[in-house]
């Protein structure tokens, strides 16, 4: 059950904050759909200003779409190709201020104008997906933004293939 929370506004705290979130509706599921459902959820919940919050998984070549909040998307992304295929294939975070100004960026919803992506790794440090997350909003994440959710996502690492 979720109950109603307020998040810090100081970003240190609001991603301690979200890191016991995700711990908490995540960390203790032993199956990997069901964490990342409410992975997703709490990460839409927490970031008001995001239309999508989501995983692509890993699949030979391709990404194929996870559990997520938002509008409908894309449901498979090749290898190298948009946000996601760029994080994937360069294994680093992807901070985007304005979509329409990075090279084949895939448009899912045309109201989504900036984008971070994180790249989820195993204990072997292979990358099995991407955590995905736009906003209508311009620059609405920042450095800081990056290394609080690549911090937050460390609670996923067990459920690598």
């Amino acid at each position: 059950m979720y109950i109603d929370v307020s998040y810090p506004a100081d970003k240190r705290d609001f991603y301690k904050f979200l890191e016991d979130q995700l711990a908490l509706y995540a960390g203790g599921e032993s199956d990997r759909t069901a964490a990342l459902a409410n992975a997703s959820a709490v990460l839409k919940l927490a970031f008001p200003r995001a239309n999508w919050a989501g995983f692509y998984l890993a699949a030979g070549e391709e990404l194929i779409l996870g559990p997520f909040q938002g509008r409908p998307a894309v449901t498979r992304i090749p290898y190298g190709a948009g946000v996601c295929g760029a994080a994937w294939r360069e294994g680093r975070p992807q901070v985007v201020e304005d979509v329409s100004c990075f090279e084949g960026h895939i448009a899912c919803d045309c109201a989504s104008h900036s984008e971070i992506v994180i790249p989820l790794r195993g204990e072997n440090g292979s990358i099995w997906g991407v955590l995905d997350m736009d906003s209508a909003d311009y620059a609405a994440f920042d450095k800081e933004d990056e290394a609080g959710l690549t911090a937050c996502v460390e609670i996923l690492r067990r459920f690598a293939p």
